[in-house]
């Protein structure tokens, strides 16, 4: 079986079956015409989408650009072709080749060839002075990127990957104009100049982003909106919109009591897609900065969490569901609950736990200590963070709660300016060499990905180790190793994984859901029935 394979009975078994979504509706044939107004819930910290790390970025950028190759949202995971029309890789795995639609045209009218690829994926690996790229780690094997002619990409590789196509995929890989970044390598933060169905049109700080068709676009007959509108909403002020017809869908994911409000407001006039999250919460310890640079206290306030006897309470008032380790529940790769609780800070017994993080405290001199928890205002994050306060009261330590908007909350964790924060594991695919980028040495993987602002070579050492395994099972057996060390040391602690509900109108049709939110944004599909 392949990895590919595996992965989607992964998908599957976990419970992916219907969403809700009328079949008389699905065997429609799309109309043009109308703008969707989606709710997002804040503005996106950059514009550059090879340096962005949230999904605001992608609700807002996704519908302007185009992606070499892409998820098909209807078969996750398997990857389609965006510009690419079909590619090969060689019997050794050492090259892939790529052959693009032609023609296509940015926004702007000048062409899209071989050459915008090539400069685009080596802007990712080897990002100029001023550029942030932190999945420049993903494309670290690759030894050279071709362009032999303008309809024809080759990749080379020092070794065989097993997920170099899932990362070509990722949402975060926008195709950029090498001739606008010949003339400014950040021109990205400037100016959108894509090729994607969407041209945009304007944005409103703390209001509004718009774009409109793009006549251009090369897939004929796309798209069919006349346009779409972003409205930052979030919480109440979302739902009230959802609710009054303000707004025709929310593409993140709101809470099981957020939908059975709107259900029962709406009845047939609201549908839902709903599944597990490839997203989850982990905690973060700043360990250059005293007393988190000591591991006694790291491991004290990792023991006092109870995390698994939290998850359902939580999961009625939230998106918060699944305990787990740090790849999703179900996977095949994942750590099972009996394994993580057999690990010295995972274990279900609170009154030891609780009473050994007391003792940590106290040989640590900490008996008597207070930090501040960095949350964000997005939902769920404020009840994870009274939650974790809670918890840490039972041992005696005091913790203030400050909660940020998207951009302090990224700047925070890149500079290092906060004690402890809530973290989030999200990527577009289950694939460790995607998500555990984040759980390597701050040298190869800079903040804010690592935010815990770490150097531990023995992580790298079986990072490494298990990132080219094509053995699936060899691969399994070191990927615990490298999680039970990372763990141990605390320097950032797996807490819950989500689940996904998306809320959207009964006119809202071709949108199909996937278990990442970063997935499947383009709008390129997307309808209105009439």
């Amino acid at each position: 079986m392949t990895s590919r394979t595996m992965r989607a009975a992964a998908w599957a078994a976990v419970g992916v079956l219907g969403f809700g979504l009328a079949s008389a509706a699905l065997a429609q044939t799309p109309t043009r015409g109308g703008v969707l107004r989606v709710a997002v819930g804040s503005e996106p910290p950059t514009t550059d989408c090879h340096a962005a790390n949230t999904f605001t970025v992608i609700h807002h950028l996704a519908p302007h650009y185009s992606f070499l190759v892409r998820f098909d949202a209807k078969n996750y995971p398997s990857i389609e072709g965006d510009l690419a029309r079909d590619w090969t890789a060689s019997a050794d795995g050492l090259s892939y080749t790529f052959r693009l639609h032609q023609p296509v045209r940015f926004h702007d009218g000048s062409p899209l060839t071989a050459a915008d690829v090539k400069a685009s994926y080596e802007r990712i690996k080897t990002p100029p002075q001023g550029v942030n790229s932190p999945r420049r780690e993903h494309f670290a094997g690759v030894t050279a990127i071709d362009a032999p002619d303008a309809e024809t990409v080759v990749f080379r590789l020092r070794a065989p990957d097993p997920s170099f196509l899932t990362k070509l995929a990722s949402p975060y890989n926008c195709i950029f104009s090498a001739a606008a970044l010949a003339a400014d390598p950040r021109y990205p933060e400037k100016r959108i100049l894509g090729s994607g169905p969407f041209e945009f049109v304007s944005r409103t700080p703390g209001s509004e982003w718009v774009g409109k068709r793009f006549e251009g676009y090369f897939r004929e007959g796309r798209p069919y909106l006349d346009g779409f509108r972003n409205i930052l909403l979030t919480g109440s002020a979302m739902l009230n919109a959802l609710q009054g017809g303000q707004v025709d869908a929310e593409f993140r994911g709101i809470a099981p009591a957020e939908r059975d409000r709107l259900r029962q407001a709406l009845g047939d006039r609201i549908q839902f897609a709903e599944g597990p999250w490839l997203s989850g919460f982990i905690l973060s310890f700043n360990t250059e900065k005293a007393p988190f640079n000591d591991v006694r206290v790291r491991q004290a306030l990792a023991l006092a969490i109870d995390r698994w006897g939290a998850a359902q309470p939580l999961s009625r008032i939230s998106q918060i569901r699944y305990p787990g380790g740090l790849l999703r529940p179900g996977f095949d790769l994942s750590a099972t609950n009996e394994e993580l609780q057999a690990l010295p800070l995972m274990g279900r017994d609170m009154q030891r736990n609780r009473a050994e993080a007391r003792r940590l405290l106290t040989e640590a001199g900490q008996s008597n200590l207070r930090f501040v928890l960095g949350s964000r205002t997005l939902p769920p994050y404020p009840t994870a963070a009274q939650f974790l306060i809670d918890q840490w009261r039972q041992i005696g330590v005091t913790v203030e709660q400050t909660n940020l908007e998207t951009a302090a909350y990224f700047s925070a964790m890149s500079s290092g300016n906060f004690d402890a924060i809530i973290d989030f594991s999200t990527e577009f695919a289950d694939e460790p060499n995607l998500q555990w980028v984040k759980y390597i040495s701050m040298d190869r993987s800079p903040p804010p990905l690592n935010s815990a602002r770490f150097t531990d070579r023995e992580l790298d050492r079986l990072f490494d180790a298990q990132s080219g395994e094509l053995d699936r099972a060899k691969r399994r057996v070191t990927l615990r190793q490298m999680e039970a060390h990372l763990i141990n040391q605390a320097y950032m602690v797996p807490l819950f994984w989500f689940e996904r509900i998306v809320p959207m109108a009964a006119s809202v049709r071709g949108w199909d859901f996937t278990p990442s939110h970063l997935l499947n944004q383009d709008l390129g599909a997307v309808w209105l029935a009439r």
